[in-house]
């Protein structure tokens, strides 16, 4: 299906996390561990803010393999920010084109999925006809992804984030039930408002599809203190990921099946997920 990863914290430059680190998100696109598919070549895409600018965020999406992609490396290479998400995307049907690459961008949020609606093509009407009809124009590409990001825009995702996505999965459990389709939900979902980052695991089986979170930073500085890079980083900075981009021990905790964690100043949050 698809990696992703979400950083917020001490601006860095893009490709520490893209290029560099030991099982990076373009070594992913290649050597993927823990995926559905090892390779994801179907494209690949960055969203990423930067502190006092323009509110709405940046953003990149090519079509090609994201280890091919010399535009995204040599923007990587310059680029610095203290909050972004990228996507390598394999495609579950729909077609390799540019709108249908990840994050997807509506005003100041940003969205990315890595899953599938089981049997999209049959429930796609109904779900598209559910969302807010000021939103829809927005709407570009033909993903099962991008109509979940609509769908938690109509159902709130700017007032209650986590309630509205809660909204989303349940609206599409409804709909898969009158078609007659079972389990249709496969998600993990990376969302930011620019300020906050969401992070959703789910299925409707309750076997979801991998998640990580990085430990806090005071802990692993305290377990690696010969790591100069770990003292460059905020105590802030966090990073939520597919699969771990490296072996470092204790630095990867997995995110619990059916739940949600929330990125923030101060304390983190992680909770359960229930679709309403």
């Amino acid at each position: 299906m698809c990696r992703w990863l979400a950083y917020s914290g001490t601006p860095i430059l893009l490709d520490e996390l893209l290029y560099k680190t030991e099982h990076s998100l373009i070594d992913q696109s290649m050597h993927s561990k823990l995926g559905v598919e090892t390779t994801n070549g179907d494209g690949v895409g960055v969203g990423w803010y930067e502190a006092g600018e323009q509110p709405v965020p940046a953003l990149f999406r090519g079509i090609g393999p994201a280890w091919g992609d010399v535009n995204l490396r040599e923007l990587a290479r310059v680029t610095r920010s203290g909050l972004f998400l990228a996507h390598i995307r394999a495609s579950t049907g729909t077609p390799v084109q540019q709108t249908n690459c990840h994050p997807f961008r509506y005003g100041r949020w940003l969205w990315c999925h890595n899953g599938a609606i089981h049997e999209f093509r049959e429930l796609r009407r109904d779900l598209m006809m559910a969302i807010d009809p000021d939103l829809f124009p927005s709407i570009s590409g033909s993903t099962d992804s991008e109509v979940m990001f609509y769908l938690a825009l109509t159902f709130g995702l700017r007032e209650e984030p986590v309630r509205a996505v809660e909204r989303m999965a349940g609206f599409v459990e409804q709909v898969a039930k009158a078609h007659g389709v079972a389990e249709p939900m496969q998600m993990t979902v990376g969302t930011t408002d620019g300020d906050r980052v969401w992070a959703f695991r789910y299925s409707s089986v309750g076997k979801s599809r991998t998640l990580f979170y990085s430990t806090e930073l005071n802990a692993l500085r305290t377990m690696h203190p010969e790591l100069e890079v770990l003292r460059g980083l905020s105590e802030e900075t966090r990073l939520i990921v597919s699969e771990p981009l490296g072996e470092l021990k204790g630095a990867w905790q997995p995110v619990p099946e059916s739940s949600y964690g929330v990125i923030q100043k101060g304390a983190d949050e992680l909770g359960s997920f229930t679709p309403r």
